[in-house]
């Protein structure tokens, strides 16, 4: 009985072994097992074609023939390293792995490890495969996200300088101007150039180019402010706090006008007379995908009479246009302090 029931079971096994054999010679990837010396005892018909070896040139052989010169004096010791704690997984840990042909090329595989328990004692069975077409379409890819930051960026450069002509035009034509309201107004428009110019800087100087780094682009835009409408920083003091918020060229173009526009108004209007005080400038993330901008001052504030929705102020006449562009709400209050407070959102 024992006799007939150990056939019974030694059949089973074969049968097992048979078919695991099938199973790993008609898998699409390079199969290699290799037993704890790192010795090859079994490849499949795939990983000849891949590695170009016949399976007779293979069996028997180390394992460390498939794999390039370079790295074989450390594989060993991850060997061991595997050998100590098995367990299927990925070879490499995220790291480029590459194997060796026959006729000594290199080429980049993936390759998962997996421990199998025998009768001839523990074994590795490695399924590799071929990544070389993945890897250069990985890398067409590349090239062409190179040239279009490239293109992107040299767009960038020429919408800058192009805007800076420009605004030197409208230098030239100052000098010609003494006339103070057209001077003024000249100004005005320079000044909402540079707006565009500095957001196109600060997207030149970046390494993305789909978003502007907001608070980057006001903390070069308020000193030029102040600048150009010679502001004694002793009488009004400039303010910020400003969250990091990146915003997408469509919005950041928009915004940075409105904030030109509140803070040139405060300049002109918030303290005549040489009056001392403060002008503030906060940048805020409000709640999932929205963002708010608020200008203040402690200046004279808005006067009752002025009817703000019908304002001819061109100034003002933006801040409303570009509210709208922005798909925001402005809320106003008019003194102690004045406070404009846009909330608009943001497209990921």
């Amino acid at each position: 009985m024992d006799k007939g029931r150990n056939h019974r079971v030694t059949l089973a096994q074969r049968k097992s072994e048979e078919r695991f054999r099938q199973v790993v010679e008609a898998a699409p990837n390079a199969m290699v097992m290799a037993n704890k010396a790192g010795l090859i005892e079994m490849v499949n018909a795939q990983a000849e074609r891949v590695f170009g070896y016949s399976r007779q040139e293979m069996l028997g052989q180390p394992v460390e023939i498939l794999i390039p010169e370079h790295f074989r004096h450390i594989h060993p010791a991850l060997r061991d390293m595997f050998n100590a704690e098995p367990r299927s997984r990925p070879m490499g840990g995220g790291r480029d792995l590459y194997a060796r042909r026959k006729d000594g090329s290199e080429f980049p595989v993936e390759i998962g490890l997996n421990p199998i328990e025998t009768d001839d004692g523990p074994m590795v069975l490695s399924a590799i495969v071929d990544i070389s077409d993945r890897k250069q379409k990985e890398d067409r890819i590349q090239a062409a996200l190179r040239e279009k930051d490239i293109l992107l960026g040299e767009i960038h450069h020429r919408v800058k300088n192009n805007l800076q002509l420009v605004h030197s035009l409208l230098d030239l034509q100052s000098s010609q101007i003494d006339d103070p309201v057209v001077l003024g107004m000249l100004r005005d428009s320079q000044n909402r150039i540079r707006s565009m110019v500095l957001i196109h800087q600060t997207l030149y100087q970046s390494k993305d180019f789909a978003t502007v780094d907001f608070a980057s682009f006001l903390e070069s835009l308020l000193p030029a402010l102040v600048a150009s409408y010679g502001m004694d920083s002793d009488r009004i003091a400039l303010g910020v706090d400003l969250a990091e918020v990146h915003l997408p060229l469509s919005t950041a173009i928009p915004c940075g006008l409105v904030v030109n526009e509140l803070v040139t108004n405060a300049f002109k209007h918030a303290f005549p007379e040489q009056r001392r005080g403060a002008i503030t400038v906060g940048l805020t993330h409000e709640g999932p995908g929205h963002v708010g901008l608020m200008v203040s001052d402690d200046g004279i504030g808005i006067p009752d009479d002025l009817d703000l929705e019908r304002t001819v102020t061109l100034g003002l006449q933006l801040v409303t246009l570009l509210t709208d562009q922005l798909g925001g709400a402005v809320s106003i209050q008019r003194a102690n302090p004045t406070r404009f407070a846009l909330r608009f959102p943001v497209q990921r």
